[in-house]
């Protein structure tokens, strides 16, 4: 059977890549090879470059009343293909149907937010900052922005993150798509000019190796980059683009923590936790991978947990009973493998073990189930480096204090959560916590798009997060005007002064 090839998309147009190499995409349930992508040269990411500064001025200089009016045609063509996009992502990345149809509405949330355009992108202005004179700062668009797309969530991230407020705000931008799962971003933006009608070169996409991506933190022409993957991937991209002068929001690692104390309700809290572990199959950067639970109720509590984390029903990321569904790849799943193999080396307890499952006629699909380790100690790597699979690791904590200074000593901060119902611990813990995003019993803290997703210390490179005010003013830039107007009667004394300099002169 032959599989299709995918092109490239500049100019609005779809377009077949010179390249000899192509990259195969895979169903994740199956392992079937179901399409192929161009590693494109550097010339076709150049010109994705050109594409999206010609279209720059004219899409830039739309009234803000037409570009709103676009994002929420743009909402409604979405909304009206969810199911489409749902199976799609399900498919190319493994998630099951809610999750896939979540990571859809993650992508809409941020459309709907960029309708609120003509009042975020407000300035500010004073009269008679001096005698005379009145001061405007207004928000102006940077140029071409580029997005940096890992395959975890291929609607969200490039459709939520980076697309609605980059355009919104006047910007073109260009998408290096991931490469196994590019099908879904590639989808919808052919409804962006099919159905929604947008300006050719409004948005660019290839896909490539990041030898060829590589342009688009040195071109001159690209004026800010959004990236998300790794820590050590984000530090490179920062420094070079930085280096050339471009502003970088770069979303990296995490290794979110929990702190479960023994006045949690036990119940809710491991329902909580197995959402946030297994959902996407751990492949998130909002999971909760590690739980510290207070000593007291320890051996209650992993027990708990095993016994909901064996309920879980592993299958075909599109059968509607599944809930755990493959990770992206047969590469992946020996990464997630390997390190379960670390742990056990380590001396960490396998209370559960998720390797070696097999689902009756998706023999050659990539499943893991749900793994657990308890007595994971400081210093052990499965309970530091972020593993990004269905894996959970405990660390036994005698109290509150000891659990935030376990939690406080990793370095990554994206996120972290509490489950207790003591207020004084509680608010401790929000204060407290390096976690950007807190949750208190909440064990997916991920703010709506109206709020910033921040991240902190190893898990974020940059001074203005994603989403929220601060995606508004990281793709935008400050111009002042100051203002003197002179009414006739001052303009001809302003005019005689002059006039009487030179004579004396």
């Amino acid at each position: 059977m032959s599989v299709e090839r995918k092109k490239y998309c500049v100019y609005g147009e779809w377009r077949n890549s010179k390249t000899d190499t192509y990259m195969p995409v895979t169903d994740s349930s199956t392992g079937e090879v179901i399409a192929e992508v161009p590693r494109c040269t550097k010339e076709e990411v150049e010109e994705a470059i050109t594409s999206a500064q010609e279209a720059f001025p004219a899409w830039s200089q739309l009234s803000l009343s037409r570009r709103t009016q676009m994002m929420f045609k743009w909402r409604e063509i979405l909304t009206a293909h969810l199911d489409e996009l749902t199976l799609l992502c399900s498919k190319e990345l493994g998630k099951n149907l809610n999750e896939a149809k979540g990571d859809i509405l993650k992508a809409i949330e941020p459309t709907e937010f960029a309708c609120s355009l003509p009042l975020a992108i407000q300035g500010s202005t004073a009269l008679q900052v001096t005698s005379g004179f009145d001061c405007s700062t207004y928000r102006m668009p940077l140029g071409v922005v580029a997005g940096i797309v890992p395959f975890n969530f291929p609607a969200m991230i490039p459709w939520g993150w980076m697309v609605p407020l980059a355009i919104a705000t006047g910007n073109t931008v260009v998408l290096k798509a991931a490469s196994p799962t590019p099908l879904t971003s590639m989808r919808i933006l052919e409804l962006f000019y099919e159905e929604a009608g947008f300006p050719k070169g409004v948005v660019n996409l290839v896909t490539c190796s990041h030898h060829e991506a590589d342009v688009l933190l040195t071109d001159p022409r690209v004026k800010a980059v959004t990236f998300v993957g790794t820590t050590g991937v984000g530090k490179q991209i920062y420094s070079k683009a930085a280096a050339n002068g471009k502003r970088v929001q770069a979303q990296c690692e995490a290794k979110n923590h929990a702190l479960v104390l023994e006045d949690a309700d036990l119940e809710s809290t491991a329902n909580a936790i197995i959402n946030s572990s297994f959902g996407c199959a751990g492949m998130r950067c909002m999971a909760l991978p590690v739980i510290c639970v207070q000593e007291s109720i320890a051996d209650g509590f992993v027990a708990l947990l095993k016994k909901k984390a064996e309920e879980v029903t592993v299958g075909c990321s599109y059968d509607p009973k599944t809930v755990l569904g493959p990770v992206v790849s047969e590469a992946h799943k020996k990464r997630v493998s390997d390190w379960i193999h670390e742990g056990v080396e380590e001396g960490a307890e396998l209370v559960l073990d998720g390797r070696n499952i097999t689902i009756p006629g998706y023999e050659k699909g990539f499943f893991l189930g749900p793994a657990i380790f308890d007595h994971v100690k400081p210093g052990m790597s499965i309970g530091d480096s972020e593993i990004f699979g269905p894996v959970v690791c405990v660390k036994r904590v005698k109290d509150f204090e000891e659990g935030l200074a376990v939690m406080n000593a990793n370095p990554f901060a994206n996120g972290s959560s509490i489950f207790t119902q003591n207020g004084y611990y509680a608010r401790k813990f929000e204060l407290l916590t390096d976690g950007g995003m807190v949750g208190i019993n909440v064990g997916i803290p991920v703010p709506t798009a109206y709020y910033p997703f921040s991240g902190n210390k190893d898990s974020f490179l940059g001074d203005q997060h994603v989403l929220g005010i601060d995606g508004y003013r990281f793709y935008t830039r400050a111009k002042t005007v100051t203002k003197h107007w002179y009414d006739e009667e001052s303009q001809k004394k302003k005019v005689d002064s002059w006039e009487g300099t030179v004579e004396r002169d």
